[in-house]
């Protein structure tokens, strides 16, 4: 068997090393993170923080989540997460289900897909984007971080591709018991469906966590921040005066440590979040990627 062979055996021990490696690269600098925010103004300051706190404190978590600003901004963001997943995923299955038929069965369907695609390709530009989100009054709303994104054309691709992969006489066996469209949706295509609709949710969910941009662009408030354009604002910017805590809070901590927590707050729903579906990651990719 190939598996056998001298040369797949080094490809093991080699693809094994590699990868421990790159989860060696990417978990030390989380754990960085968190001795960090978990160590005293002096050694935070001195860079003589390792992998381990040094001066052990909880001064930096007490700070940042008594910071109205920080709370602020989680709770916007756990607002545009949720509502635009659910948004999101609701248009994509309704669009992947409508054009994964035959064209005899829903004719233009390859105009419809054009269409789509084209605006993968080509955008009307940042500067017609700003006017028409002006000219809705979608300034400083929650609504301006999750419509402008909601149709996911890729996503939309992929949900496809799943549902043409399911077996055709499933969709008959409901038509023939009198299941309409939406029944036969929710009834036959959703529950075998699970692996790739959770894929594209942990991918959606993602998107939404971390974008920052458009909370930087459409928001002239800084209290209607999304958690990953506070905590932009803090890192790069370096604008202590709007979004982080108040210089007197600092005295007996260092801003360092006090960036550090807000960093480890803001990526631990996500941490906690993914390994749920993670099991579902790769055959979700998987399934419906290859056609018969």
């Amino acid at each position: 068997m190939y598996h056998k062979t001298k040369p797949y055996r080094i490809f093991t021990v080699f693809n094994y090393i590699l990868m421990i490696a790159v989860s060696i690269m990417c978990v030390v600098p989380l754990i960085h993170v968190l001795a960090v925010s978990f160590s005293g103004k002096s050694a935070a300051n001195a860079n003589l923080v390792g992998l381990w706190p040094v001066d052990f404190t909880v001064d930096a978590y007490t700070k940042t989540v008594a910071n109205e600003n920080f709370i602020r901004s989680i709770w916007v963001t756990l607002q545009r997460t949720v509502l635009g997943t659910l948004f999101s995923m609701g248009i994509v299955i309704l669009a992947a289900y409508a054009l994964s038929k035959e064209n005899a069965r829903f004719r233009r369907r390859n105009m419809y897909i054009w269409l789509l695609v084209f605006t993968m390709l080509f955008s009307g530009g940042l500067v017609p984007m700003y006017i028409l989100i002006q000219k809705l009054h979608l300034m400083n709303s929650l609504w301006v971080l999750i419509l402008p994104g909601a149709v996911s054309v890729w996503n939309i691709i992929l949900l496809l591709n799943f549902f043409r992969a399911v077996p055709k006489e499933m969709e008959e066996a409901a038509f023939i018991d009198g299941a309409g469209h939406f029944r036969t949706l929710f009834s036959v295509y959703l529950p075998v469906s699970m692996p790739a609709i959770a894929t594209l949710s942990l991918f959606t969910i993602v998107g939404h966590w971390n974008s920052w941009f458009d909370g930087l662009l459409y928001m002239t408030d800084h209290r209607n921040y999304p958690l990953a354009t506070f905590l932009q604002s803090v890192i790069v910017q370096q604008d202590f005066s709007k979004v982080t805590v108040r210089p007197e809070d600092l005295e007996n901590i260092s801003q360092r440590t006090v960036k550090a927590a807000q960093i480890f707050i803001g990526m631990a729903p996500i941490l906690i979040v993914y390994p749920f579906l993670q099991r579902f990651f790769v055959k979700g990719i998987v399934l419906g990627a290859v056609k018969e």
